[in-house]
């Protein structure tokens, strides 16, 4: 790929690239300029979707440092708490699961699954899931004192290795696009979760030196809270490839409450970054249940980018 960044060691679990196709029905309707839908939805590995992108670096990594087991958690219903525990079976290491919910978690079909691939699952005894991610690391810390070698990964799977994965994804997305239309997209929306997949994306646009609008909407967290997250998640400052090309500049982003999530907006009069100009591209997300693909509403000036949810996704960029 022309613009892929130096990343850590990749364990390879999906079908990669994933497909850009065009929405002529939906561009119709909307009146807006070529859009397309990256689907990410079709990586390949179980109902990973875009998780599998983070879980093939948070695996290899694991493997490259001899890590023996993954220490991760999620919700009864949560996708990426399945797909991590075939991943560590891929990866041949061991997975405990800490899932929020009651003593008993009854038998959900994403539990069943982590189950069948061999991850032990530690009930968190309650419903507060925001007590994972301190059970995950408590738990880690048990296992080390007892000689294992754990990997503590927070929901989502959102650090700044696994955030590589959507570094990847950028410059898979830049590379589609060239081909199909000799340029960067202008603009890309894209769910907003634990915050791995904007942040990845942004440190791969930046990598090759693109001008880009991200709109990020917030499925869960309200803006104020998710956007240093993002931050914290990015990945390391990877090296170019390719040589920056004269006129570009860090990509522009913003991140936008998800009306149909219960996120909060920020109260009036709180400075929030603008990721364009209204005559570049306005964005609102429809009502969707989460999960499922959600094509972003959008109008303006060239190619437009939007990702389906299976909790986040890639990316794109503007021509100079």
């Amino acid at each position: 790929m022309t613009w892929l960044p130096r990343l850590p060691p990749r364990l390879p679990l999906g079908t990669l690239p994933t497909p850009l196709v065009d929405a002529p029905r939906l561009r119709a309707e909307l009146g807006c300029g070529p859009l397309r839908i990256k689907r990410d939805d079709l990586a390949g590995f179980g109902i990973a979707g875009n998780k599998t992108r983070p879980l093939e670096y948070l695996l290899g990594d694991a493997q490259a440092h001899g890590m023996d087991v993954l220490v991760t958690g999620g919700g009864p219903d949560s996708n990426f708490v399945a797909a991590a525990a075939m991943a560590a079976r891929v990866a041949g290491i061991a997975c405990e699961l800490v899932v929020w919910g009651g003593a008993s978690l009854g038998p959900t079909p994403n539990l069943a699954l982590a189950a069948a691939a061999g991850a032990r699952l530690v009930p968190l005894g309650d419903d507060r899931r925001e007590r994972v991610d301190v059970v995950v690391a408590e738990r880690a810390a048990e296992l080390r004192a007892a000689g294992r070698r754990p990997l503590a990964v927070p929901r989502g799977g959102s650090t700044p290795v696994g955030a590589a994965g959507f570094a990847r994804a950028a410059a898979e997305l830049l590379d589609q696009c060239v081909r199909l239309d000799g340029a960067f997209p202008a603009t890309v929306v894209l769910p907003l979760g634990s915050g791995g997949s904007t942040a990845g994306l942004l440190v791969g646009l930046a990598a090759a030196g693109a001008d880009t609008t991200v709109l990020a909407v917030s499925v869960s967290r309200p803006p104020e809270e998710i956007t240093p997250r993002c931050w914290t998640s990015r990945a390391p400052a990877p090296r170019p490839s390719a040589p920056r090309r004269r006129g570009r500049t860090a990509s522009r982003w913003s991140i936008t409450a998800d009306p149909a999530s219960g996120a909060r907006r920020p109260p009036t009069g709180t400075p929030r970054r603008r990721s364009c100009a209204p005559r570049d591209c306005c964005s609102t997300t429809p009502t969707a249940p989460r999960r499922s693909p959600s094509p972003s509403r959008a109008c303006g000036r060239g190619p437009i980018t939007t990702s389906p949810s299976s909790s986040g996704t890639p990316a794109a960029s503007r021509p100079p």
